[in-house]
């Protein structure tokens, strides 16, 4: 369906840099599909975000064949950036983009977007993590990839499920508000988005994809690794000083919140606390024996250390003390990362006790020494994190008369108030 038959609903874009072998190819797939599966009347944007190759010219000629296509040109680099471009020029009700690769099958487009031309939803996004996807790619990014979203579910308290798949789509009167927010241009981009959205109280609908992996990507792997890095901690950082309006967002767009779920016994939380502990210690050496390899001993242990333990306190907050949604997140992760300095302090401190007051003593006595420092630190670990990280809040005390009331008595009236107080 052409475009201007009627009034816009779907915008879906299509970032490329440097992509003159596979741009063609792939844009006559699209629009193929599109006027195929979409029922709605739809366009393709190209987004060029400083190609120095012949992508210009051929998304030039893509959008003279095509009423349906359009192109935007920048000068300036950033997947991010040429995204903000054409998505705030656009006039579809909902925005979408999909990577040039369509290493996502297109299958998934219509249920992506279905929610949100509904309103049901705020934002839809494709996962590759759900149980029900079907994924071919190498192990090397598989674990990237799972690594990098235990990390947003520790730091940033996120249940999304998968930020960085290609495959997006957001109503345009979102977008208006949250894109802005943005301030990342490049491959963090789409996480910085889903984070502000849930932040928010937007709804995040996710749709099982089939996606095989496009082996002539363009996205450098370390570089991006710790641009996300740099990306995650500011974040974390920006909303537990307020710099992020969430709450003046959340006014205007948010959904109400359900209601709290109530909090396990003391004795289920110490259950739940040892699972969680006994399983960390198990992530723990899996992560060590695969970073060891890349990183080194040292910083093998301290990338296993950091993963572990902001998947434990994410773990905790959520199995053990039944915290949901991602009010204090953020802190809560800074508090547990003390609480964990606090116990590692412990035990290495046993140690340096040890061998400073009896330097000769054998492997069994440190064993039995550590074993007890082990204790105490966990013992102390749990403690802290019921009453300062994970504390229950206070109950809201109402307010009653300033006149004490015998038990059976009634309230008196305000003339017989002022009567007593005379």
């Amino acid at each position: 369906m052409n475009p201007q038959q009627s009034s816009l609903a779907l915008d879906v874009v299509v970032p490329v840099y440097n992509e003159q072998v596979a741009l063609e190819s792939s844009i006559r797939r699209l629009t193929a599909y599109l006027a195929e599966a979409m029922s709605v009347p739809w366009q393709v944007t190209i987004a060029d975000n400083a190609s120095t190759d012949r992508t210009p010219e051929i998304a030039d000629a893509l959008a003279t064949e095509f009423a349906e296509v359009r192109v935007i040109h920048t000068l300036r680099k950033g997947r991010g950036h040429a995204l903000k471009l054409a998505w705030g020029s656009s006039k579809a009700q909902v925005l979408a983009y999909v990577d040039v690769d369509l290493s996502t099958d297109l299958a998934a487009l219509p249920p992506l977007v279905a929610p949100l031309l509904s309103g049901h939803s705020d934002i839809a996004i494709g996962t590759r993590l759900s149980r029900s996807s079907r994924v071919v790619r190498g192990g090397k990014r598989e674990f990237i990839s799972r690594s990098y979203n235990v990390l947003l579910h520790g730091m940033l308290g996120v249940s999304f499920s998968d930020a960085q798949c290609g495959f997006k789509a957001i109503r345009s009167d979102v977008a208006a508000v949250l894109v802005p927010l943005v301030h990342d241009d490049a491959w963090f981009f789409d996480t910085e988005l889903l984070v502000i959205a849930q932040r928010s109280g937007l709804r995040i609908h996710e749709v099982p994809v089939d996606w095989i992996d496009d082996l002539d990507s363009r996205v450098d792997i370390v570089p991006t690794i710790k641009q996300d890095l740099r990306g995650v901690f500011r974040v974390a950082r920006d909303l537990a000083r307020g710099v992020i309006p969430v709450q003046s967002v959340y006014a205007e767009l948010g959904r109400s919140p359900i209601g709290r779920v109530a909090r396990p016994s003391f004795l289920g939380q110490v259950v739940r606390f040892c699972i969680v502990g006994g399983l960390s210690t198990v992530v723990y050496a899996l992560l060590y024996l695969a970073f060891q390899g890349l990183l080194g001993a040292q910083g093998g242990n301290f990338a296993a250390l950091l993963l572990t333990t902001i998947a434990n306190t994410w773990a905790n907050r959520r199995f053990t003390f039944a915290i949901r949604g991602p009010e204090r997140a953020a802190l809560q992760q800074f508090q547990g990362l003390i609480v964990f300095a606090i116990a590692w302090a412990i035990t290495s401190g046993s140690l340096v006790a040890l061998n400073a007051f009896a330097p000769n003593a054998g492997t069994v006595i440190e064993l039995v020494v550590l074993t007890v420092a082990n204790l105490v630190a966990t013992v102390l670990r749990f403690v802290m994190l019921r009453r300062w990280v994970f504390r229950s809040p206070k109950p809201v005390t109402p307010v009653v008369s300033n006149l004490s009331l015998t038990s059976g008595q009634e309230p008196q009236n305000s003339s017989n108030q002022k009567a007593s107080a005379a």
